[in-house]
């Protein structure tokens, strides 16, 4: 009988008060978000500062695809065939209409610089009735947008990109495994009917330029009527398609800011030779062929799913996206230099503008899109803003990250805390090294973890539980 490891309660607030991380926004810009959402929910006069020039799509029917319990919703798609390529209508709200510049919410989004997400629910970048409200891409709710047009030829080039305001009213709220169910029955929304040959297509241009994506399995904690439980959820199907629509966008506003010498880039260095070597070698020692001349991102790609010698391989190869940042383009007469500018996992150059409701630098790399789009000045707002949100957004990247470690390093701890002195089955992520022990990967329960012991990475072993400490959230394993 398959055993559920299940905890009743954990109490995630300690991690939060450690991070600093909390919902007090301050008077003045709780009150900004409040008289914002009110305006825009009533339709008042004056709610939209920019209705001179905001399109109406209201009359195309956008869905969104999110995770079930998602209510801060970015981004509304409709995609359809055109002839032997596509036309990509992406919807991304627009969160510089509802914010005033420089003004006390613009001040606490830079503070915070992205929404931090626990188990138990997340820390908005911006107050909820705003993040989760108005400005939110709601179904049956007319919302205010930026809207991408894009044209995909037959062989995946990009022929045309046009970037403006516009209102829309999402028609559907979908979620990932359902698109992926409803693609498998062939009954997918007429909005996304194009979606999966979309995102094969795109995918198969993207390994064409080089680029590398990991495909390892999210670990997270869910929470059940029964309490708390850890669980491995794989990527869908529809992960992938709609990670191409957003990657699309991303990359057409990364080369509009580029060209105009103007903007907020995010960045990857190339893999180091060294990585790709050590690579090379673990792909020998666990016996898988890399023939000569495949490129990492395909070498990747073609694994086989559910295989121990996969998971060790995609683990490594974390080690080549080393080195993410952000970079500000503050004008035409600062060049920089072209390496300096692309991203490697992504094979060009990419910015981040589908998220605005979640991360702080997609509305201001957004409004540079839109004044190069309209041929209008770039606001002196967001010039000011450039240079100093590079080190907003790693800060907030990093405390995003520890955040998710902590939560699921406790889930772990409690969760396997009775449990000490059983073995398990494990499959070896990774070998020690001088600064750290051998990793390793239980599939049940699904537990990444240190482990002592002589272990080559991809090998099937059998371990023991020797710690689990909730107060350091430490859970530690042996080879037997």
């Amino acid at each position: 009988m398959k055993r559920i490891l299940s905890a009743p309660d954990i109490d995630f607030a300690g991690i939060r008060t450690e991070l600093g991380v909390d919902e007090e926004y301050g008077d003045d810009a709780l009150a900004e978000a409040r008289a914002t959402a009110q305006m825009i929910d009533s339709g008042a006069p004056g709610a939209d500062r920019y209705a001179d020039v905001r399109e109406d799509h209201t009359g195309v029917p956008f869905v969104t695809i999110d995770p079930p319990t998602s209510r801060d919703l970015d981004q509304a798609v409709h995609l359809t065939a055109d002839g032997d390529g596509f036309v990509v209508d992406y919807a991304i709200a627009d969160v510089a209409a509802l914010i005033t510049p420089e003004g006390a919410l613009d001040q606490e989004s830079r503070r915070r610089g992205a929404t931090v997400y626990f188990p138990d629910g997340s820390v908005p970048l911006h107050p909820r009735a705003l993040s989760e409200g108005a400005g939110s891409l709601l179904p049956e709710q007319v919302r205010l947008c930026v809207l991408w047009t894009i044209r995909v030829a037959g062989d995946g080039s990009v022929t045309d990109v046009r970037v403006r305001r516009s209102r829309i009213a999402s028609v559907a709220r979908l979620d990932y495994a359902g698109v992926s169910a409803d693609a498998a029955a062939g009954r997918l929304h007429p909005a996304i009917a194009a979606l999966p040959a979309f995102g094969e297509l795109r995918r198969e241009v993207a390994l064409a330029r080089g680029a590398v994506e990991l495909d390892l399995p999210d670990q997270t904690v869910v929470r059940t009527a029964d309490g708390w439980r850890l669980d491995l959820e794989a990527h869908t199907p529809a992960d992938m398609w709609n990670s191409q629509v957003s990657l699309l966008a991303g990359m057409c506003a990364g080369t509009i800011m580029v060209e105009a010498g103007v903007g907020l880039l995010r960045t990857l260095p190339p893999a180091e030779e060294d990585a790709i070597e050590d690579l090379r070698a673990a792909a020998r020692a666990l016996g898988v062929q890399w023939p000569a001349g495949l490129p990492v991102g395909r070498f990747l790609a073609g694994l086989p799913g559910g295989e121990p010698s996969t998971l060790a391989l995609q683990s490594a190869a974390a080690g080549l996206m080393r080195g993410a940042n952000y970079l500000a383009l503050t004008g035409p007469d600062e060049p920089v230099d072209d390496a300096l500018m692309r991203h490697s996992a992504i094979g060009g150059l990419y910015a981040h503008v589908t998220a605005p409701l979640r991360r702080l630098g997609d509305r201001f790399a957004t409004e540079v899109c839109l004044a190069i789009a309209s041929g209008t000045p770039v606001p002196d707002w967001v010039h000011r803003a450039l240079p100093t949100l590079p080190k907003i957004l790693r800060s907030a990247d990093t405390l995003g990250a520890t955040a998710d470690r902590a939560s699921i390093d406790l889930a772990e701890a409690v969760i396997l805390r009775e449990r000490v002195g059983e073995r398990f089955d494990a499959v070896v992520m990774s070998g020690a090294t001088e600064r750290r022990q051998a990793q390793i990967f239980l599939s049940d329960p699904p537990v990444i973890a240190r482990c002592a012991g002589d272990l080559r990475p991809g090998d099937r072993v059998v371990v023991e539980l020797t710690k689990a400490d909730e107060v350091t959230r430490t859970v530690e394993f042996r080879k037997v």
